[in-house]
């Protein structure tokens, strides 16, 4: 199964063994898939997006020449709400979002998600390990064993 392709060669390293080229293979039809994946993404919500910063830019507009103002000083606000949200700082003053109640929140989530993989790779290397644990301790019981080691 791993024998050489006669045909195919690959640079100056000479021929191409049959397990590199289904490598190569695979790794070309992911690469297709996913050229077709971008392309029929795109063309389903490019339109969209484009459709989106129409309205935005007239409702841009609409507002600066509703309240008289600047559209260079409107630009600079907006850029500034923007960096003031990805900070986590919220418009409503309903509560902060770090309070004791939001940080419990996020430290359970955190916990909860580590947890869970520790404990089924614990799980998981014991099953698959416990014959051998069994088997150890049945040697280390045998009278000749046992005294070097219990």
């Amino acid at each position: 199964m791993t024998g050489v392709m006669s045909g195919c060669c690959c640079g100056s390293s000479g021929p191409i063994n049959e397990d590199n080229a289904r490598f190569l293979l695979l790794a070309l039809f992911i690469v297709l898939y996913l050229l077709c994946g971008a392309a029929v993404f795109s063309a389903l919500e490019q339109p969209k997006e484009r459709e989106a910063k129409e309205r935005w830019a007239q409702r841009f507009e609409h507002f600066s020449q509703k309240y008289n103002l600047s559209k260079k000083d409107l630009r600079n606000f907006l850029k500034n709400y923007e960096e003031a949200n990805v900070a986590g700082i919220r418009v409503d003053t309903i509560r902060p979002r770090w309070d004791f109640t939001g940080a419990f929140y996020f430290v359970g989530t955190v916990v909860s998600t580590i947890g869970e993989v520790y404990c089924n790779s614990k799980i998981h290397f014991l099953s698959q390990h416990a014959f051998q644990f069994e088997s150890i301790k049945y040697n280390l019981s045998e009278p000749t064993l046992g005294k070097y080691f219990l």
